[in-house]
């Protein structure tokens, strides 16, 4: 199975929609995203990434399945502290989270990193176990059951499916921390772009033993080729 992680266009938070430039991201993405030949497609039931979404449903006449626990108003809710200066923001946009997060107490709680004190007075760890929970059944409901213990997947039923999964990048760094195994604190320094996609490689070995590989991470082929700014949130050129 090929796992397709997109997250959403140029947005306007509020309200919630696409800017015309994240409209035309989305298109981008969509012609690319036919060349991989998209079997089912799922999405946030947040308004922008469906219409991130639309217009590949549309070219291949699928069904969009909204699913309410990809949304990222749930997410910014469990990962947003006050922050030092008395504003709420993610607390991987904290710098002195940040900084606190690379010691090495914080590393040493491995998988555990959430009942570490740092996090106590937070709502990370009860987002994150609700996140990986939804994030297993749906895996599940695909056909990878997840060994949290062994840090490995058993392919249930193995198949060369391609998923599209149309999210968030604050939603996305607990999602694909969870995927990976890889513990959270370690993998908010992965940033992806608006319309970035990252592909994920599901396949099982003779055991039916699967260890999932990252193909690649917030591609943005797309934006180049229909010469769209490749700029990083409008920021960066990348």
């Amino acid at each position: 199975m090929l796992l397709y992680f997109l997250r959403h266009g140029d947005p306007i938070y509020d309200p919630d929609q696409l800017t015309e430039k994240g409209k035309a991201q989305a298109e981008a993405l969509s012609r690319r995203l036919l060349l991989s030949q998209i079997d089912e497609i799922y999405a946030s039931s947040s308004v922008r990434a469906c219409q991130t979404a639309q217009p590949l449903a549309d070219k291949l006449h699928k069904e969009i399945h909204k699913m309410d626990w990809c949304h990222e108003d749930l997410a910014h809710r469990d990962f947003s502290i006050t922050d030092e200066d008395g504003q709420r923001r993610w607390f991987f946009e904290s710098a002195s989270f940040l900084r606190r997060m690379g010691q090495n107490d914080v590393a040493q709680m491995g998988f555990e990193w959430y009942r570490h004190p740092l996090f106590a007075d937070t709502k990370c760890g009860e987002g994150y176990l609700r996140i990986a929970r939804h994030t297993d059944e749906f895996l599940a409901s695909l056909g990878y059951l997840h060994d949290t213990q062994n840090h490995c997947y058993t392919a249930t039923e193995p198949n060369e499916r391609r998923i599209a999964l149309f999210a968030h990048g604050g939603f996305g760094r607990a999602f694909l921390a969870h995927v990976m195994d890889i513990p959270l604190p370690y993998f908010v320094r992965f940033m992806n772009n608006h319309s970035g996609m990252t592909v994920i490689r599901f396949s099982a070995f003779e055991d039916g033993i699967t260890f999932p590989k990252l193909l690649m991470f917030s591609g943005d082929g797309h934006l180049y080729k229909e010469g769209l700014p490749t700029t990083f949130n409008n920021g960066i050129l990348l």
